[in-house]
């Protein structure tokens, strides 16, 4: 099996059986696409310890971070991982590699002022239905703590829990499901779309957010929406999806305290991951 052909069928795994989302392959065709250009015209088989080690330094002199740089060292460890079972090597060249360490980035999130001001100021939309619709998905973004992919595949039978139970069910990482709690202005916008829904979902369309072109949104869509949105309040600063799940975070851990209830809503399989939103300060 030729090196991109072997590639093609991890990525094709981690898909199928793995059930990876989309994002997640792409990020991994990525890093395994800088390996086997770094390896060039050496075989996959014949790469050691030493060669692994010279291309992270070669990555780290090109300016990717220690984090990017462990997220890369990860993705060749668990390929090459993948061709020790299937014999295709008979070691893990990364085994033991550790990427340079960086200084932790905190998350960007929003204060609580900058997100009431992203969060109105949707009625002067020239179209009454899509603004409808932007509102319930940034409303539901801020409420809920969602991912953008959780988001994306929400059904129409999420405004049905909404409304009746005040929570709903996404599916995580891993296909990992949890429910969510959707509070008093989220459940209102949703109800608004709900009853406009209609007049832009093509028929027999089960997705809760969909485009002009009546099929589920793409994820780049709702970027863009919330970039114009953003730019509309007057924030001073890009404003993307994954934003409004760090403010719902930070927001819910400064009024509460609670850092476990935090990490049972964001779906995090570590607190280590949640506890990063302890040293946000506004």
């Amino acid at each position: 099996m030729s090196a991109a052909a072997a590639v093609e069928s991890y990525l094709a795994e981690l898909a199928d059986q793995r059930r990876q989302s989309p994002h997640t392959v792409s990020n991994y065709r990525r890093d395994l696409g800088k390996l086997l250009a770094l390896a060039g015209d050496l075989q996959l088989a014949s790469l050691t310890v030493h060669h692994i080690r010279r291309f992270v330094a070669t990555l780290h002199s090109q300016g990717l971070t220690g984090r990017s740089l462990a997220r890369t060292l990860s993705a060749w460890r668990g390929f090459f991982g993948w061709l020790g079972r299937l014999g295709e090597v008979s070691a893990n060249p990364c085994e033991g590699i550790k990427a340079p360490k960086s200084p932790k980035r905190l998350p960007s999130a929003l204060s609580v002022d900058e997100t009431a001001r992203l969060l109105t100021g949707f009625d002067d939309d020239d179209d009454p239905v899509i603004a409808a619709r932007d509102r319930a998905m940034f409303e539901l973004f801020y409420s809920s703590g969602l991912r953008l992919a959780e988001l994306v595949g929400l059904d129409g039978d999420a405004l049905i829990t909404a409304r009746d139970d005040g929570e709903i069910r996404v599916t995580g990482k891993r296909g990992k499901t949890r429910l969510v709690p959707v509070g008093r202005a989220a459940r209102a916008a949703l109800a608004a779309w709900g009853a406009s829904r209609g007049e832009l979902a093509a028929m027999g369309e089960p997705a809760l957010f969909v485009g002009r072109r009546g099929g589920r949104i793409n994820p780049r869509v709702v970027e863009a929406r919330l970039t114009r949105q953003a730019i509309r309040a007057g924030l001073p600063r890009h404003v993307h999806p994954h934003m409004l799940r760090h403010s719902f975070a930070s927001h819910v851990l400064q009024s509460s305290g609670d850092l476990r209830a935090v990490q049972e809503m964001l779906g995090h399989a570590s607190i280590a991951s949640t506890q990063v939103y302890t040293h946000l300060d506004f």
